[in-house]
């Protein structure tokens, strides 16, 4: 029987996250329900796409979720949170493991009188006082997923599903993981390199060794001194300040070809969020493969243009696989036209 899910991709790469749907469902049928947000019908059991791409992540599908009940709603805060409790109470309860850790993600895509928190706490109570387990809004084991939408053609709906956490591709509603602005931050870029260590599962050693290529001002930088790394920090720009008089850095004012040409270290982690064609960038880390220990790893960026991302992306793997094996590649939530990778030296396999 076919079924619905719920799929969520940056805006701008939405037809390739598309594409990557194709391959796992041909007949899957898309119906806009915002900017970057499709319901998909007609496909096999959520089940089955969903446990082919925990073990096999696509690049740009960000979240995906279930629809195991869709309910249509009156535009009225107190009717549609009475509708929506008791969908979830008659129908969706029974599919919550009460011993497991839960947490209710709701999105609001319509104009309508109430907010996800108003939905989340209700929904919330309704679960922990039916089946006793323990909410985790962190990091749950299962959730139940609600999206309130209003296709062109319709009234508003709540579309909802209960499904373990590791088969929706993220632990965050729609896969919009964000990170609190720290005191003392440099740039924005930081949030991707915390999101590629968080969504890789990387550890990185401690008091380990890293080359930040083009690191100015020094985002990434600073992030990898947060972890206790000693950094060697590359670039013929200025470091901001606060990055520049931390005794654990060490400024290369040069290019990163300049660099490697001055017999350089070998290091446990090389990262590279260079704004340069995702090619040059590629062939610029085949270059520094040599680097990393035996056990080392890499994160990089790949910009990618407009037009053909596709075939871009795919000549700068193909390069990048004569030195690395590449462990990840996801287009993040603080990516932008980017995709960051994981890579480890083909000498570690």
């Amino acid at each position: 029987m076919d079924e619905a899910l719920i799929l969520t991709a940056d805006p701008d790469f939405l037809d390739l996250a598309l594409a990557e749907l194709q391959t796992s469902a041909p007949a899957a049928q898309a119906s806009p329900l915002a900017e970057g947000v499709m319901l998909i019908s007609a496909v096999p059991a959520f089940l089955a796409i969903a446990e082919t791409w925990r073990v096999t992540p696509p690049i740009f599908v960000r979240h995906i979720c279930p629809v195991q009940v869709t309910v249509g709603l009156r535009g009225k805060r107190n009717a549609d949170l009475a509708i929506i409790r008791q969908t979830v109470t008659n129908e969706l309860l029974a599919l919550l493991d009460p011993t497991l850790s839960f947490s209710v993600q709701t999105r609001v895509l319509a104009e309508l009188p109430y907010k996800p928190f108003d939905l989340n706490n209700l929904l919330a109570e309704v679960i922990q006082t039916a089946t006793g387990a323990p909410l985790d809004v962190r990091a749950p084991q299962q959730v139940l997923s609600l999206v309130c939408a209003q296709t062109a053609d319709r009234n508003p709906s709540a579309y909802l599903g209960v499904s373990l956490t590791i088969h929706n591709l993220s632990d965050w509603a729609g896969g919009m993981r964000r990170f609190a602005r720290e005191q003392g931050q440099v740039s924005r870029a930081e949030f991707k390199l915390l999101e590629a260590l968080e969504v890789f599962q990387i550890n990185l050693p401690p008091r380990g060794v890293a080359l930040d290529l083009g690191a100015a001002p020094g985002g990434w930088t600073r992030v990898l001194r947060q972890h206790e790394q000693y950094v060697t920090a590359v670039d013929p720009g200025e470091l901001d300040p606060r990055v520049a008089q931390d005794r654990g850095v060490r400024h290369k004012r040069m290019t990163a070809e300049a660099y490697l040409a001055d017999d350089p270290d070998r290091f446990d982690l090389i990262v590279n969020d260079m704004r340069m064609d995702a090619r040059d960038s590629a062939r610029l880390m085949v270059s520094f493969a040599p680097q990393l220990y035996r056990e080392g790893i890499a994160i990089m960026t790949l910009k990618l243009p407009e037009e053909n991302r596709r075939p871009l992306l795919d000549h700068a793997l193909k390069l990048l696989q004569q030195a690395y094996t590449i462990a990840g590649a996801r287009q993040l939530f603080h990516n932008r036209s980017e995709v960051t990778l994981y890579l480890k030296p083909l000498a570690a396999i």
